[in-house]
């Protein structure tokens, strides 16, 4: 009996900084987060990634991302993909990027990660308002600028 459909494993799920592929096909996955420091609220992030890889599905699927905030109801941003597996044994890597995602409170965020609207993932992203170093230029304003 051949299998027409398995929901897929989520093998991983990385929050990142950036996204880069090499010209080989290879990931490089740059500043991957397990916590958000920022001197000051609100912040831009100027781009921030969720990298995830499914395996051990056959059949057709939708992923949906959700970066939820702090009062655990907003959803900051949101994505959505299709993609297939035809084979347990092979895997499918999904890239998400969020550009300019602007953070306005501190505490815990959740990454949300649904296959088919199963929630196969959730987890925590805390972000924490910390002070800068004695003698530090204030984050935004480059050290030297006389601005």
């Amino acid at each position: 009996m051949n299998a027409t459909r398995i929901l897929p494993d989520l093998q991983c799920s990385l929050l990142c900084e950036d996204i880069r592929l090499e010209a080989n096909g290879g990931i490089i996955l740059v500043g991957v987060l397990d916590v958000i420091r920022t001197q000051q609220l609100p912040v831009i992030a100027h781009k921030v990634c969720v990298f995830n890889r499914w395996t051990a599905g056959v059949g057709s699927f939708t992923e949906t991302v959700r970066v939820i905030a702090p009062d655990q109801t907003t959803v900051l941003r949101s994505s959505e993909m299709k993609f297939a597996l035809q084979d347990p044994a092979r895997a499918w890597t999904n890239l998400n990027v969020f550009p300019q995602m602007q953070f306005t409170a501190s505490g815990v965020y959740q990454v949300e990660v649904l296959v088919d609207d199963v929630m196969r993932l959730r987890y925590p992203v805390p972000l924490v308002v910390v002070q800068p170093p004695p003698g530090a230029a204030p984050q935004g304003k480059p050290e030297g600028s006389g601005k």
